[in-house]
């Protein structure tokens, strides 16, 4: 077993907090991966799986179990069953950003928008990551999942995965548990062959985001540049010399709210539809059929609400802090909370629970953290 004298978690996450584990084990390997954690589950021990450390916020204390460092790499390129398409299928401690830039160099589409994501491939189906319209739902063909219950490994399509809006069965909300407690050991996306010609930019946040019109076209690799300029200047890009970007990215959700709610917020806020089913299926027992199919019912779509202006204009805006505080928003992006130096969890659940208290009191919404928590209460 390829254990490690435990490292501080404030060293390995971007967010910079963290005791140290009682135990951890490095896993280069799948096999080392898997053996790893069928050893902790037999044990009964606490146990957390650790890659980018990208999407975590750890308290104080030391953590009383065992932590797995995914190290694994690897692309494998694959004939995919669908025309002009193309499978990548990735180790899960692969980079994010990494497997994107490959994507790009080969010409294949479909995850450009998501250039810059702090983190590893594994973690990405866990919260379905997305940026700017895309998300990882829309080419995600299945992965490779070590289940905890049985200790099997085992392939399963993405459609089985519960992915919704930054969520899954696997991931840890908070306050509550996974619906699947498993780890994902590879990814495979199946994404389309663009080339490197320019193209037009389908969908409107893309679009906006990129400031094209609708008939504008772009190459795959313009694209993933602009995309990480956009992300430089809202300090989500990470830079050891820059403390905007020690965060866990955007601490906070985007709402998703029904649209009678979003009616009640000022029409400046930020939003965007949440399609509904269009087409939902309507089954009548046989022996109940009598001739009659009622008429579709319309269905008002919920809308996704910007968190990052709901805090701007409840009066908490970039570079806040608590008075003698080393937590702080981020100078150039409001959902970011940042660590300014030395920064302890509970300095950061503080000015977490100020903004959701302040969001509350004046829009009536309670925000809901993205990160996952560890050892750490809002």
């Amino acid at each position: 077993m390829p254990d490690i004298t435990p490292i501080p978690l404030a060293r390995l996450t971007t967010l910079r907090t963290g005791g140290t584990p009682e135990r951890m084990i490095d896993a280069h390997t799948t096999d080392e991966l898997v053996d790893a954690l069928r050893d902790v589950w037999a044990s009964g021990d606490e146990w957390l799986v650790l890659g980018g450390g990208s999407n975590l916020f750890v308290g104080d204390e030391s953590f009383a179990g065992t932590v797995v460092r995914v190290l694994t790499k690897g692309i494998e390129r694959m004939p995919s069953p669908l025309s002009g398409r193309v499978r990548l299928r990735v180790q899960a401690g692969h980079d994010w950003d990494d497997l994107v830039g490959f994507a790009v160099a080969e010409g294949l589409g479909g995850i450009e928008a998501m250039s810059g994501i702090p983190g590893t491939v594994g973690a990405a189906p866990v919260q379905n990551i997305g940026a700017y319209g895309q998300e990882i739902v829309q080419t995600l063909s299945e992965v490779e999942l070590l289940d905890e219950s049985t200790g099997e490994v085992s392939t399963v399509p993405a459609a089985e995965l519960g992915l919704g809006f930054r969520t899954s069965v696997l991931k840890h909300h908070y306050g509550s548990v996974p619906a699947r407690r498993a780890v994902i050991l590879s990814v495979t996306l199946d994404l389309p062959e663009i080339g490197q010609g320019a193209r037009r930019i389908a969908g409107d946040q893309l679009r906006t985001a990129l400031r094209l019109g609708p008939d504008d076209e772009a190459t795959l690799a313009w694209v993933r540049e602009r995309i990480l300029e956009t992300r430089r200047t809202k300090g989500m890009v990470l830079d050891a010399d820059d403390p905007d970007t020690y965060s866990a990215g955007s601490f906070f959700q985007n709402a998703v709210v029904s649209a009678s709610f979003a009616r009640t917020l000022p029409e400046a806020c930020p939003r965007w539809p949440v399609h509904p089913d269009l087409d939902p299926v309507l089954v009548i027992p046989l022996a109940n059929f009598d001739g009659y199919v009622p008429a579709p019912t319309t269905v008002e779509s919920d809308v996704k609400v910007s968190a990052g202006w709901l805090i701007e204009h409840a009066g908490v805006r970039k570079g806040f802090r608590l008075p003698r505080s080393r937590a702080g928003l981020s100078t150039k992006h409001a959902l970011a909370l940042t660590n300014r130096g030395s920064a302890t969890a509970a300095e950061l659940a503080e000015l977490a629970r100020f903004i959701q208290g302040r969001v509350q009191s004046e829009f009536g919404l309670i925000l809901q953290p993205e990160p996952v928590l560890v050892n750490v209460e809002l």
